[in-house]
């Protein structure tokens, strides 16, 4: 027993050695690989330094100075690639904010030099706070505990305010320099015809957020809503397919008081998109294989421009145009007052360059297609105008056209009792006609008209030598570096790099802003605005209305103020003069705005936040259009908010990325069938559907 005992035990010291030489063994193992990992992490680390520092080894103030100078597309991919990074993202988003909202630079030649629509830090996070409202808006929330708390998405809203506020997109190209869009257009986020509005909203993750989609709202019976339907829509709806592979970087809407409208997109990748009234050829597409030109109730690319790459796209009353990253301009659509600006009176159905006037001698920087007249700005600050010249909208003498037809002014010249001697003064000023015979009685008068309408058809020509058919530069800018222009339905909007506004044209109902209604026939500078000081970096012309945003965010509207169309009241009264409009959001909190566009009853305006608010309303399925005249909101609106102001439209945010939405398919009724018949019911069969 002592002999097995003794045997037990050796066994024991022999696997204690062993297990203790095995532990020493993997310890020298495991110091050996640290200090080769150390030496290999040093030699990395060696090689970094070499090569240049590491974003993670750079001090707090440094990286924020990084996040302020870098665009939001890099900030993204830059804090997608390293947790530390985003978590300083999400300390400096204040400070990347402001960046962005203040600008006070000279050596900017294309734009407004000054911006202040951030007075702080603290207003900056006062106002990504308020980004993250507009209702219930559907949007996407970054996925896991970590993403949400440090606000992963705010990239997009930093993209948001790089274009709304400083004019900074690119077309996604793959080239090495990337093509930089105009940093001033019309329609840059939201446009609006006298039937329709069409808005820039959310997004999908692979065509960026910030807004890359469409939606669209208002009257759609000639198909400019775009969403395959001719019906309309009281709230705005996003079309299928917009901003989830195909990104959008402005719209425009076009239409008059004719009943026609259409619509206008550009792509990221300098492609344009059309739909919408297709009868006057202002869509681009040209005939169809029955040499017809039909409407288009969805978004088609316009071939003829496949080999240009568009900047900047425009759709007036009957026409449209684009500029190319070039500088050249196109246009098509009718052309019968010399609005396309080719020397002559024809339409052209497909997109043409313009020559005339050596206007392929100038780098275009913008267009703004109005009525019946053509604006556009060079990169060297020049403005060029073209089309009907009637109550001086060109901003320069004229001669009159060879054959003057009644047709062309149909819509554009109104009875207005408010016009008063201004009008009569500019009609007394234009070219006098024959004497007229005596007062005949009502079939002679009828058979003399008849005639006279006959005459002019056997006499009209499309070709004219009329200076209004060829672009041609204001002269009375000379020195002026214009940056923008707005063309209305009968007046004009110019914009210079300090800030300052030039209109001219009509003065109905004091949509030029100078104090009185009175017609002019060249640029007059708003002088009110000048003597309190406010410059202002985005305006629109409508339809006798105008409105503009100033550099601080605030909002401007005058001219015709009925039915609420410029948020001044319901009351019918003229404001000659720029008046502050009050921009509220749903918790009764003033909010600043950052573009806004001017149809005929309504407006659009777009917020700071990306909340969109609307004045007036373009009346649907038959109603009466404007608001109210009730102090109180009807069972028609959608808004809380007191009538005759700025409404804001629920549920909406343009930067918040959402899910693709589906189209909505509509299952077709079975009939049931007795014997040879169908039974569709009493109703459908009395009313012969």
């Amino acid at each position: 027993k002592k002999a097995l005992q003794e045997k037990r035990e050796a066994r024991k010291r022999a696997k204690a050695e062993r297990d203790a030489e095995t532990k020493q063994s993997a310890s020298e193992k495991k110091e050996d690989e640290k200090k080769a990992s150390g030496s290999q992490d040093q030699s990395d680390q060696q090689k970094k330094r070499s090569d240049g520092p590491c974003l993670e080894d750079l001090p707090e103030y440094a990286l924020r100075l990084i996040f302020k100078l870098l665009s939001a597309k890099d900030v993204a991919s830059l804090t997608a690639t390293c947790k530390r990074l985003m978590k300083q993202l999400a300390t400096a988003r204040p400070a990347c904010v402001a960046s962005r909202c203040r600008r006070e630079d000279k050596t900017y030649r294309s734009r407004v030099k000054y911006l202040d629509l951030c007075s702080d830090e603290d207003d900056a996070a006062q106002l990504i706070e308020d980004s993250y409202r507009g209702g219930e808006t559907g949007r996407v929330l970054p996925r896991g505990k970590y993403a949400k708390k440090i606000h992963a998405d705010f990239c997009g809203f930093a993209r948001f305010l790089e274009e709304i506020a400083g004019g900074t997109s690119y077309l996604s190209t793959g080239a090495r320099e990337p093509i930089a869009l105009p940093q001033f257009v019309q329609g840059r986020f939201a446009s609006v015809s006298p039937e329709h509005s069409i808005c820039r909203v959310a997004g999908g993750s692979t065509s960026g957020p910030g807004g890359s989609g469409l939606a669209a709202w208002g009257v759609g019976k000639r198909g400019q809503l775009g969403l395959g339907k001719r019906r309309d829509e009281r709230l705005p709806r996003r079309l299928v397919g917009l901003g989830y592979g195909i990104r959008i970087v402005q719209v425009s809407a076009g239409g008059g008081l004719v009943r026609v409208a259409h619509s206008l997109l550009l792509t990221a990748t300098g492609r344009v998109l059309s739909f919408g009234t297709g009868q006057y050829g202002a869509l681009g597409h040209g005939y169809n294989e029955a040499k017809q030109l039909p409407d288009l109730l969805r978004p088609k690319y316009i071939e003829s421009l496949n080999a240009v790459r568009c900047v900047c796209v425009s759709a007036g009353e009957l026409h449209s145009s684009a500029v190319s990253s070039d500088g050249d301009i196109y246009s098509w659509g009718d052309g019968f007052c010399g609005q396309l600006g080719h020397g002559d009176r024809r339409p052209h159905v497909l997109p043409q360059q313009i020559k005339a006037g050596n206007l392929d001698d100038e780098a275009i920087a913008n267009v703004s297609c109005g009525a019946r007249h053509t604006l556009a700005v060079t990169e060297d600050g020049e403005c060029w105008s073209w089309g009907l010249g009637h109550f001086g909208v060109l901003g320069r003498s004229y001669t009159p056209f060879e054959h003057a037809a009644d047709a062309a002014m149909a819509g554009f010249v109104e009875n207005d009792e408010n016009e008063g001697a201004g009008a009569a003064e500019h009609m007394a000023q234009q070219p006098a006609h024959p004497a007229e015979p005596a007062p005949l009685n009502d079939d002679e008068q009828q058979r003399a008209e008849l005639q006279a309408h006959l005459d002019l058809i056997a006499n009209l020509t499309l070709e004219d030598s009329s200076n209004q058919c060829i672009p041609m530069k204001i002269e009375s800018l000379d020195g002026i570096r214009i940056v923008g222009s707005s063309a209305g339905h009968r007046h004009s909007l110019l914009l210079d790099d300090e800030g300052a506004l030039y209109s001219c044209g009509s003065g109905v109902g004091g949509c030029l802003g100078l104090g009185d209604e009175q017609p002019q026939m060249h640029p007059m500078k708003i002088m009110s605005l000048v003597d309190e000081r406010i410059r202002i970096i985005q305006m629109s012309a409508g339809c006798d209305i105008s409105m503009a945003v100033s550099s601080t965010g605030s909002l401007y509207g005058w001219g015709k103020t009925n039915d609420g169309r410029i948020g001044l009241g319901l009351q019918v009264s003229h404001a000659t003069i720029p008046c502050k409009v009050d921009m509220m959001n749903e918790q009764g909190k003033q909010i600043k705005a950052a573009d806004v566009d001017c149809g005929y009853v309504h407006s659009v305006i777009v917020g700071l936040d990306g909340t969109i608010h609307m004045c007036g309303g373009v009346g649907i399925d038959g109603e009466a259009d404007g608001q109210a005249a009730a102090n109180e909101p009807n069972e028609n609106s959608f808004s809380n908010e007191p009538q005759g102001t700025p409404r804001q439209i629920p549920d909406f945010n343009i930067w918040h990325r959402q899910e693709e939405p589906n189209e909505e398919v509509e299952k077709k009724k079975k009939y049931q069938k007795y014997g040879k018949y169908e039974v569709r019911g009493r109703a459908k069969m009395l009313q012969g559907d």
